[in-house]
Formats: C-alpha cells, sequence, structure tokens
C-alpha cells in the first residue's frame, strides 16, 4: 500500500471529513507520516486495513463525464460568441478547486470549462472522485484533458472509467474541439505521444469553421516529445482552421505565437495560483483574459 493511499485512509478514518480540506491535509499528513512509518509492518502483515490504492469503485452518476458533459454542451443552443474558461492542475489543490468553482460560477455568458489536465496528483482513484465532486458544481459543463499525473499508478484505468478516452474530439458552435493526450513523459518517450496521425486525420474530418486543439503539455514542453514539436506544429499552422491551442502544465499563464504561423498557444496556470484563463472567441477572433480570484 502505497503512503499516499495510507495517508487519505487516515485521513477519513480519523477526521471524518469524507473531501478533504487542503490546509487540513497539510498538517495532517504531517502529523502521520511517522505514524505510518511505524505502523506499515504492522499494515503489511495483516489485513487489518481493506483498501487498495488501486480499487475502482465508482457510481453511475461519476463514469463517463466527459462524454455526459458534452452532451449537456450540446443540448443548449450556440451563438456565434464563445465563451470558454481554460483552468487546470488541481491535483491535491482542493480548497482552491472549490474557490474556482466559486469564481467561475459569477461569471455571465461562460458555455463550458476546460480542465486542462493533472486533474489528480496520484493517480488514485479517490483524488479523482473529489475533484469530480467538486466540479460538479459549477453551472456550465466541464470537459477534461488526460495530465501526466493522471497517468499515474492506477491513473490510466481511472481516467479512463470517469472521463472516457485518452483521446477524443467534439463540434460545438462550429468549433471542433480536439483533446489529445500529449504526456510523452509518462511513456518513457516511446514516440507514439502526442499521436499525430489521429490529430492530423481530425483535423480533416468533419463539418466544422475552426479548430481548437486541447492537451494538458504545449508542444514546447521538455515533458512532450520533442522531437515531434516541429511536426506538430506544422500540422496545427497548415490547416488554416486552428488559430488557438489550449494547455496546462506549466504552473504559469503565458500567451504566445510561439512558432509565428498564426496558432496562438494559451497556457494556464494552477489552480494553487488561484488563476485561469476566460477565453472569447468569435469567428477566428478571440481575446485571452487572466482572471485571479
Amino acid at each position: 500500500m502505497s503512503y499516499p493511499a495510507l495517508l487519505i485512509l487516515f485521513y477519513k478514518k480519523f477526521t471524518g471529513f469524507e473531501q478533504p480540506s487542503y490546509t487540513l491535509m497539510k498538517s495532517f499528513t504531517g502529523r502521520m507520516f511517522f505514524l505510518l512509518i511505524a505502523l506499515t509492518p504492522f499494515l503489511s502483515a495483516c489485513d487489518i486495513i481493506e483498501y487498495s490504492p488501486n480499487q475502482i469503485i465508482l457510481k453511475e452518476y461519476e463514469k463517463d463525464l466527459n462524454r455526459k458533459n458534452v452532451s449537456k454542451l450540446q443540448s443548449k443552443p450556440a451563438d456565434d460568441t464563445l465563451r470558454i474558461v481554460l483552468m487546470g492542475d488541481t491535483q491535491r489543490f482542493y480548497d482552491e478547486a472549490e474557490s474556482f468553482v466559486k469564481s467561475v460560477n459569477r461569471l455571465e455568458g461562460v458555455d463550458f470549462v476546460i480542465h486542462a489536465g493533472d486533474v489528480s496528483d496520484f493517480g488514485l482513484s479517490q483524488e479523482f472522485e473529489w475533484i469530480a465532486k467538486i466540479m460538479s458544481g459549477l453551472k456550465m459543463p466541464y470537459v477534461t484533458v488526460v495530465g501526466n499525473h493522471d497517468l499515474l499508478a492506477n491513473g490510466p484505468k481511472v481516467y479512463r472509467k470517469m472521463f472516457g478516452p485518452l483521446n477524443f474530439s467534439f463540434i460545438y458552435a462550429g468549433v471542433k474541439f480536439i483533446f489529445y493526450d500529449a504526456n510523452s513523459i509518462e511513456y518513457g518517450f516511446d514516440g507514439a505521444t502526442p499521436d499525430l496521425d489521429w490529430i492530423e486525420k481530425e483535423l480533416a474530418t468533419g463539418n466544422f469553421n475552426w479548430a481548437i486543439p486541447v492537451a494538458h503539455m504545449p508542444p514546447f514542453s521538455i515533458d512532450t516529445d520533442l522531437s515531434k514539436e516541429e511536426a506538430l506544429a506544422d500540422i496545427l499552422g497548415s490547416v488554416g482552421k486552428v488559430k488557438l491551442s489550449l494547455h496546462g502544465h506549466e504552473h504559469a499563464f503565458s500567451v504566445v505565437d510561439k512558432y509565428e504561423n498564426g496558432v496562438t498557444y494559451v497556457v494556464s496556470t494552477t489552480v494553487n495560483k488561484k488563476g485561469y484563463a476566460l477565453i472569447t472567441f468569435i469567428d477566428g477572433e478571440f481575446t485571452v483574459e487572466e482572471i485571479n480570484y
């Protein structure tokens, strides 16, 4: 049993809280760490606690959330103005995630929220569940892309059950959103991620006016496969329908036409820094506003 899993379990057992306050967790984990070291031989030698970090027990309403939220979005009449919130890297920042939800709910006219990945920190099912519960408080749908932390431990299985495929797309208001896995570091830079053939095919099929790719890591991140950087930038820049590409991971804001080919890369910060990007998109023209809360 991993220490993160044990800390979560002991937190729930001894505090009575189902969902943690990060402030409480920080003080709680410090005190519990040395206790867990002492208890580990006993816990590993018997079946006192029936808990596994690899357990995946999701309720029906916690499954297939991306498909369900896209369906909610597409059921809403679209106009010529898209307003999107880009945020990400919730990891273990539960208090800050709750503050994020309150901040976004005060905004007017937001169509949907994009969570740019790292829903979890250690890839544990309970972490995904806690963040999903917090995000369910949004007044508008949200859609996630997989982050590198979501691929740790049993994270890939949890992510697929809770949110769906790692690569997927949908069309809303004439814009095709292409969510893809760019977390090359978690695959040992094996050359298969990101899947450029799949991205190119998605850009070539469907009835849409514009396309917005979404990935946890921008093509220029040192944690994605930089041997594919130039090819990916060329694919996105050559289509003529891509004006924006949306990302997280860097834990800092940036808005840059990195390759000077007409594609602007927008990177949002982590909720731990209490910020997100508000993007307004109208027929290929856009504005990006940095919001702090």
